[in-house]
């Protein structure tokens, strides 16, 4: 990924593009929120970690001329002392999170990878034309996407790597998909779960069971693939979210 780094601290820019670049990154140095919102709108990044206080502009200014440009454009701000009124007006201008100084690179360095769609999308039905179908649509935005069509492997899926979150179908052949999530909710808690199922009134009380059991939520087949995009958009970005504010 493309990393714009924006601070005032030849030293600390210097230590970030390094470690950033280690790790397979390219980061682009920017030294004040001037330049790096002239970097913005030279050559787009995928994301921007920027100091606040810096001589010129502030870097809550630079975050707001940056998202006049590119209104998407992740940006995580970094402070040794920001005030609450400053962090508040930073949320307020579309940052993503505002870290403190000295940056916990393991957490950043999570944040791009999960910013990247790195972690795979597992879908489970025991239907391989639908889970190849929905694959090629997912792949084609941009996820990873893992596909299984047999129930008792599921957890085999999960221990292999983390999965973002798991679209399983509630009729899996003999098997019923509550059992697979029984199974996914005992051993992952907090891995987002979504239902999905053509039966919506045979399955009526299949569903409630997943609701309980803590499904993130239930798509009904067939449905718009527009739908499940904005639902791993919203799990990813409350991921996102979660990661930064746990730092």
């Amino acid at each position: 990924m493309k990393i714009l780094v924006v601070d005032d601290d030849h030293r600390i820019v210097k230590t970030t593009c390094d470690i950033l670049k280690i790790k397979g990154h390219e980061p682009i140095a920017a030294y004040s929120g001037e330049e790096g919102v002239e970097k913005v709108r030279s050559d787009t990044p995928d994301c921007v970690l920027m100091d606040i206080k810096m001589p010129g502009i502030s870097g809550v200014e630079a975050l707001k001329q940056m998202k006049a440009i590119v209104p998407a454009l992740p940006v995580v701000l970094v402070s040794a002392y920001a005030t609450d009124e400053f962090v508040a007006e930073a949320k307020r201008a579309g940052a993503y999170a505002v870290l403190s100084k000295p940056l916990n690179f393991p957490m950043i360095l999570s944040f791009l990878s999960l910013l990247r769609k790195e972690e795979s999308v597992l879908v489970v039905d025991d239907d391989p034309n639908f889970c190849k179908t929905l694959k090629d649509i997912l792949t084609l935005r941009g996820f990873h996407v893992e596909t299984e069509t047999e129930p008792q492997k599921v957890l085999g899926h999960l221990e292999k790597g983390y999965k973002l979150t798991v679209i399983l179908d509630l009729k899996l052949g003999a098997a019923n998909g509550v059992d697979v999530l029984k199974e996914v909710r005992a051993k992952y808690p907090n891995k987002p779960v979504v239902l999905m199922t053509g039966y919506r009134e045979k399955m009526a009380g299949s569903i409630e069971k997943g609701h309980r059991i803590g499904a993130y939520t239930c798509l009904y087949k067939p449905f718009e693939t527009d739908e499940l995009f904005r639902l791993i958009e919203e799990i990813r970005m409350g991921k996102l979210q979660n990661l930064l504010v746990a730092a």
